[in-house]
């Protein structure tokens, strides 16, 4: 609350604004308590703005942007972005249709002159909706082995899958599609005459301010670029394996700052840029809980508007709740960055909403019936360990995650989504692991004792 220090000063005049505020009391106090979990487990590095009606409620920088030089993460860090560089490229394409360069209902062949007569009925609104049923190039088998390296451009990606056959009829059924994206930049160029950099840059970033946003070269040198991570064999984090960044194009090869989209929500709530029209049409759900280039959704009872994006090294969450004046900014630079996670939970704590899972107390004698290593498939073991009263689970190649008891048999993780459940013999010594994870159920035996 603020206060003047006397009373009449608050009489003398107009009435004070109330600043912004969450619901949760103290929000930043609670909001870092609730991220320290994460860092402390490696599970979260990078930069964090929550803003409520544009306001700062939270806006803090966690652990390294690079380990090497001990570099401290800063709310000024640039991150790649991933996929979040969708709705940028939405937004170009409803730019270019105010023009009049181009139609959402036009056929991509129209800019795309060498697409197979298969795609004679796929539009740019089926790009943009992730309904065209043209392959995605990222799920070609061995591709981040064999091809991620390679400096392909934009037109050698959608080569890539172009002689494939559809996976569905045009518009007949959702499927998320990076090919899609990088062609809707080849639509970009083709219709602007400009490179999809250049286009973004001064028909968007320019324009709203925002300076710290653009597509990622590696080869420049960018002040403030945190380097990107990703566990290693034995689950410690390690540089991330390098990705030629023409590769994600107008998929997903933008950085930028909590600060910078930041300022990109609040040009969306002025209705800065583009038409109410068009910006209606971004936020429309075409049947699939998603509009161009942003998923549409709730949490709990709250509108959502959001999109995350996964890269080599980097994990981003950009959550807007419009008809709560709230958005969530989560850059981080480490695969393993449990961003989207943190997001929701951030938003939840500032909606009063967020309750942190209970755990009881579970002898540790019992905790050793449950140690040991288990198979959750060929050549992916997962070992579990105790520290004194604790319960550690890791899987091959990915970090250890803490787990608490539910039950004196079942299990959660703190900080991923993921429940486990051990099944004793008639000893109580467990010879079988479940692991629920995403609506999916895991067996997994035992193949090794305890040590």
């Amino acid at each position: 609350m603020l206060s003047l220090g006397a009373a009449g000063l608050l009489l003398a005049g107009p009435a004070l604004a109330a600043a912004p505020s969450c619901v949760a009391p103290d929000y930043a106090r609670h909001a870092r308590a609730l991220v320290a979990p994460y860092v402390d487990a490696q599970a979260f590095t990078g930069s964090i703005l929550v803003t409520k009606d544009g306001a700062p409620v939270f806006r803090q920088g966690f652990a390294m942007a690079n380990r090497e030089w001990e570099a401290p993460n800063t709310p000024d860090t640039k991150f790649r972005l991933g996929s979040i560089t969708k709705q940028f490229t939405a937004a170009a394409v409803l730019l270019l249709a105010e023009d009049g360069k181009l139609s959402v209902d036009d056929p991509v062949s129209k800019f795309y002159p060498a697409a197979p007569a298969a795609w004679s009925k796929v539009t740019i609104k089926h790009l943009l909706t992730h309904t065209s049923g043209i392959p995605s190039y990222t799920s070609i088998p061995g591709f981040f082995d064999k091809s991620s390296k390679l400096p392909l451009s934009p037109v050698e990606i959608v080569k890539l899958t172009q002689d494939k056959p559809l996976e569905f009829e045009p518009g007949g059924k959702f499927q998320y599609d990076n090919t899609a994206y990088v062609l809707l930049g080849v639509v970009i160029e083709k219709a602007s005459g400009q490179a999809y950099a250049d286009f973004l840059r001064t028909r968007i970033f320019t324009p709203l301010g925002m300076n710290d946003t653009g597509y990622d070269v590696s080869a420049t040198v960018l002040r403030h670029r945190a380097s990107g991570y990703q566990p290693g064999l034995e689950g410690q984090l390690v540089n991330a394996d390098y990705l030629d960044m023409n590769l994600p194009h107008a998929a997903g090869s933008l950085y930028s700052t909590v600060d910078d989209l930041s300022k990109w929500d609040r040009a969306i709530v002025a209705g800065k840029l583009l038409k109410p029209a068009s910006w209606t049409a971004a936020f429309t759900d075409y049947g699939h809980g998603y509009g161009y280039g942003w998923f549409l959704n709730k949490l709990g009872q709250h509108r959502r508007i959001q999109h995350g994006g996964g890269i080599n090294g980097f994990s981003a969450a950009l959550q807007r709740y419009p008809d709560d004046g709230l958005a969530v900014v989560v850059l981080g630079n480490a695969m393993s960055a449990q961003s989207e996670r943190i997001a929701d939970q951030l938003a939840q704590l500032c909606f009063g909403e967020y309750k942190a899972p209970v755990a009881m107390t579970v002898p540790p004698a019992q905790m050793d019936r449950y140690v040991g290593t288990y198979a959750l498939g060929p050549d992916v073991p997962i070992r579990v360990w105790r520290v004194g009263t604790r319960l550690f689970t890791q899987v091959k190649g990915q970090l250890p995650v803490e787990i608490y008891a539910r039950t004196p048999t079942t299990f959660f993780a703190g900080i991923v989504e993921a429940d486990f459940s051990f099944l004793p013999d008639g000893e109580g010594q467990a010879q079988t692991l479940i692991l629920k994870q995403w609506g999916n159920e895991t067996k997994a035996a035992r193949i090794a004792p305890a040590p």
